[in-house]
């Protein structure tokens, strides 16, 4: 039996499903723990890019952009936005749509695989979802990606001279190719120890029981 399982991730930093199922999978690695579960989990995660045209600086709200990129009519936006609030609400996050600064995330994604080279890409993940549903903050501009940077660790400078240089463009990009390979359609996708795959944000106990197989056949 392996030490450690690991699951991979794919995610969009603009997907409240992805916020909401990281929170989850948060609870869920300790429950699987509380049931007994012996192996260390280890998480990596990887990019997918729900709307890639989507222009760094989208003029208009986030329901704006769900009715004219998504042609979901205006009163299924809102009610969208409203559910998943409350939804992020339960999980302990104050999602704030009227603030929110609908962007292009690829940049971010670069930095992500930053962050995993020095250790650091799941709280950065972190930092960066509540920075974008929660306080307003732009994503697709290099200064603000590398102020939240510091805020978790990584060299403001580094930061911004990786960005520009686009030293993490490939890794993105082989992500995404995964991801193709691998069918995924809808996010969050959570690979779980390269035996199972599951796509959605589930209840705990959903996750833990996933955690249990994957770690009976490991």
């Amino acid at each position: 039996m392996s030490d450690v399982l690991t699951v991979h991730v794919w995610s969009d930093i603009a997907c409240p499903w992805c916020t909401i199922g990281r929170v989850r999978f948060a609870k869920a690695i300790e429950l699987f723990h509380e049931q007994g579960g012996e192996q260390a989990v280890e998480i990596e995660y990887h990019s997918f890019e729900l709307s890639p045209d989507t222009p760094v600086d989208f003029d208009g709200s986030e329901a704006d952009f769900l009715v004219g990129h998504k042609h979901i009519p205006a009163a299924d936006s809102e009610a969208m936005l409203a559910r998943v609030t409350e939804v992020a609400a339960e999980e302990g996050m104050s999602f704030d749509f009227a603030r929110l600064q609908h962007t292009n995330t690829r940049t971010a994604h670069e930095l992500l695989h930053m962050a995993k080279q020095h250790g650091l890409q799941g709280a950065l993940m972190e930092r960066l979802q509540l920075a974008y549903f929660c306080e307003g903050r732009h994503l697709g501009r290099h200064d603000e990606l590398a102020d939240l940077a510091a805020e978790v660790g990584l060299d403001r400078d580094e930061v911004l001279a990786a960005l520009a240089a686009r030293t993490y463009a490939e890794a993105v990009d082989a992500d995404i190719a995964a991801a193709r390979k691998y069918g995924v359609r809808a996010l969050p996708f959570y690979l779980l120890h390269s035996r199972y795959g599951v796509s959605g944000a589930y209840p705990p106990e959903f996750y833990a029981e996933g955690l249990a197989k994957a770690a009976a056949s490991s």
